[in-house]
């Protein structure tokens, strides 16, 4: 079969569930991972000897609205390529803006950092090869999220401590630090019904909801205890539910943290906050 007809096979099948636009992107996508074609190989029309068998099965699992970064086991996040599984959330645009903020706004020598609520370990990792000298450690409640950060810190040479901690009712094992950073469960139950099933049925929901009555709880409890583990003129970076965002701000400032700052993403909504303490 020629690359053209086989891409055009899949996109229509995807077509039946997902848009246009996205079912172009998840078989371009395929053919990447697979066949090892880009789209500019697509258009010139090649003959493929052999289709691998986990092709058609990555195929119908998007059918059942699998995450692709699932299927294949990675997933992309500024500029580097993670391991992922269903047992850390899926590396996201926002978050790579808050990282990149971060790297933009620390650029003094070796920084200590601490990433509350890690996960695939995409933002501490980040963090230590971005900047020079810095000293990175991360932290999650899951054992098995917290092999999978370790996975990706050995294959990317990244320099990261990790620790197994229940940041609601332990205490912040590192101190001292120049900056705290987390993306924690953020979004509300009611909020599910707005989710897109491959989110909603797939993701870790540990890592993404909170109940309506105390939305902003990891924000208090992380916020409270930051204070302890920063240093004087230390800096705290959340990123928000985007329907909170004034919220969390008042909650910062009520503990005392200076210069609280809402930010946008790049699509206009408020993403994150950054204070000082």
């Amino acid at each position: 079969m020629n690359t053209r007809a086989l891409y055009q096979q899949y996109t229509n099948q995807l077509s039946t569930i997902y848009s246009e636009l996205e079912a172009g992107e998840l078989t371009s996508w395929l053919f990447e991972h697979f066949l090892g074609l880009k789209r500019m190989d697509v258009l010139k029309n090649s003959l493929i000897d052999e289709i691998p068998q986990t092709m058609p099965k990555a195929l119908e699992e998007l059918m059942q609205q699998k995450p692709i970064q699932y299927i294949l086991g990675e997933a992309p996040f500024y500029g580097r390529t993670f391991q992922v599984n269903p047992a850390v959330l899926i590396p996201r645009n926002e978050t790579e803006e808050l990282v990149h903020m971060i790297i933009k706004e620390n650029k003094f020598a070796a920084p200590t950092i601490l990433d509350i609520g890690t996960g695939s370990g995409c933002i501490p990792i980040s963090l230590a090869l971005e900047i020079p000298g810095s000293h990175v450690s991360a932290l999650d409640i899951s054992e098995e999220a917290l092999t999978v950060a370790q996975s990706n810190a050995a294959k990317l040479h990244a320099a990261v401590g990790f620790y197994r901690v229940d940041i609601l009712n332990e205490a912040i094992p590192v101190d001292n630090l120049d900056i705290i950073v987390s993306n924690p469960p953020y979004v509300k139950h009611s909020e599910k019904a707005w989710m897109h099933p491959n989110v909603l049925e797939h993701e870790p929901h540990v890592a993404l909801f909170v109940y309506d009555k105390d939305p902003l709880l990891f924000y208090r409890v992380i916020a409270e205890k930051a204070k302890n583990a920063l240093k004087s003129g230390g800096k705290l970076y959340f990123e928000i539910n985007e329907a909170l965002g004034q919220e969390t701000a008042n909650l910062l400032q009520t503990q005392g943290y200076q210069q609280v700052q809402i930010h946008q993403d790049l699509n206009g909504k408020n993403r994150m906050v950054s204070a000082i303490v």
